[in-house]
């Protein structure tokens, strides 16, 4: 029997992503050009929605079916010709299992996230750093093909199995023609419109990417990160506010990153700082929780957790807790404060009652769209004015003193975090955040010797207080009646 070239591809996808509908495909592309192929399976529970593996071998040319080889079960490690993943955590996974190899294997992976479980429960950022798997992915492949695949499947609201397809066709790994794989799209029968949208939008990216020609020196992965934090963080403040808004925290990153040649660590000390900024920016109050709950998408997401079929009533009830500083924040500058200063701390915690808000309800959306609607008079609020002159400062401090020592720029860039939650969490967070500015950052800026110890020392006073927020605050005097007792005879 003559020797018969074989192709061996693995998809890494996740539970529920259409990573069989993809195998369906290929395998069905190889038959009608008649090649020999086998698919098997692998699916798995052990992270997110499931980590799945799919594993195809077909023959490099068309064949009889009396020259039809034996085709492996499973892949094996260093033996793998194209490795695809749905997600950047799935491609570190089969960097790390050894089936990608600089002398043999293409990778398509997206650069796009699902975090872990163990990422979303960190008390700070337990994210992994995409800057590491991004550079495994350059060094250990042969050929890599990287994009982020989740914006073009949002864009053409399909699955991410159609992104995947298009981008092994532009990526020139498929044996068959482009007529091929739009054939065994149309003929899936089920949402070949978008399915086919997001096939081409794909694969024209995939060209680009293999016929870019490079004319300018090389970015590192710490620039791509803040690049990347840095169009996320426009888009919250988008989202959050107005394009004005979003304006405005583009320029001050820019202005503060105008520098060229920046170090590796001065570019991380500014990736985390403009990721802060960011999150400050778009603090939460009343109004962005009512636009958060009302948002199409997460009724959408709440209807998917919930299985349930078209026609079916889903009803979602909010639980809201407001208080006397709750109101105050969102109120004018000045009304906002002389509510508070006309509130005894008694009068404060005595006011804070429980709310049942139907979301799903006419009423309910109605309430908290009308509050939602609220978003033009933010500027204007109390709220705003504070946590407007406190991120002022501390972006200020950070132009000042990044520059000079990266380290206590990083530490620096991390002080917001301490800023947490709302009622009595934000009041703790707050009068942290002032102990630790008094104590750390004043202290630097009036006499800048020294910032590298400085900031080893500011990172793990941030880190103590992270781990135990209620140590350095003060308990606030509480003032109790006087009370008499008739005295008993004996």
């Amino acid at each position: 029997m003559r020797q018969i070239p074989i192709k061996r591809v693995l998809i890494a996808a996740l539970g529920g992503e259409g990573g069989g509908v993809l195998a369906g495909w290929l395998v069905r592309c190889a038959r009608e050009s008649g090649r020999a192929v086998q698919a098997t399976s692998v699916p798995g529970v052990a992270q997110r929605t499931g980590a799945t593996s799919y594993y195809l071998e077909w023959t490099a040319e068309p064949v009889d079916n009396s020259d039809a080889p034996t085709f492996a079960m499973s892949p094996v490690p260093a033996c793998v010709d194209v490795v695809v993943a749905s997600e950047s955590l799935e491609a570190a996974r089969m960097l790390e299992r050894g089936f990608v190899t600089p002398d043999l294997t293409c990778l398509i992976a997206s650069t796009s996230r699902v975090y872990t479980t163990a990422e979303k429960m960190h008390m700070v950022d337990g994210r992994l750093d995409d800057s590491l798997i991004h550079t495994l992915t350059q060094t250990l492949a042969r050929e890599a093909i990287l994009m982020d695949m989740e914006s073009i499947r949002k864009a053409h609201q399909t699955a991410i199995s159609a992104v995947l397809f298009g981008t092994m066709s532009g990526a020139n790994v498929l044996p068959w023609s482009v007529e091929a794989c739009e054939a065994v799209i149309t003929a899936s029968g089920k949402g070949v419109a978008a399915s086919l949208a997001g096939f081409h939008a794909a694969r024209q990216r995939a060209l680009d990417a293999k016929n870019a020609v490079a004319v300018e020196q090389p970015v590192s992965p710490t620039q791509l990160k803040l690049a990347e934090v840095c169009t996320l963080g426009e888009a919250r403040c988008l989202d959050y506010q107005d394009a004005a808004y979003a304006t405005e925290y583009r320029d001050l990153v820019s202005q503060a990153c105008a520098s060229r040649g920046m170090s590796d660590e001065l570019t991380a000390a500014w990736t985390e700082g403009a990721r802060h900024l960011a999150l400050w920016m778009c603090y939460e109050d009343l109004i962005r929780v009512a636009d958060l709950k009302t948002k199409p998408e997460r009724i959408a997401r709440i209807r998917a957790e919930a299985q349930a079929r078209d026609g079916q009533l889903v009803r979602v009830t909010e639980h809201f807790k407001p208080g006397i500083e709750e109101i105050a924040s969102v109120l004018p500058q000045r009304l906002g404060r002389l509510l508070i200063q006309k509130t005894s701390e008694r009068q404060k915690k005595k006011f804070q009652f429980g709310l049942h808000v139907r979301s799903t309800s006419l009423w309910g959306y109605l309430m908290l769209r009308g509050l939602a609607r609220m978003r033009p008079l933010r500027r204007r609020s109390l709220r705003y004015h504070e946590e407007a002159t406190a991120r002022h400062a501390w972006w200020e401090a950070m132009r000042e003193l990044a520059p000079k020592s990266p380290t206590f720029g990083l530490a620096l860039a991390s002080l917001p975090q301490v800023l947490k939650g709302y009622g009595d969490t934000q009041k703790r967070g707050r009068e942290n955040y002032d102990r630790l500015w008094r104590t750390c950052v004043e202290p630097a800026l009036t006499a800048p010797e020294g910032l590298d110890a400085a900031g080893k020392h500011l990172a793990e006073a941030i880190k103590a207080t992270l781990s135990n927020p209620d140590a350095h605050v003060a308990p606030s005097p509480q003032s109790q009646p006087i009370r008499w007792f008739k005295q008993v005879p004996n």
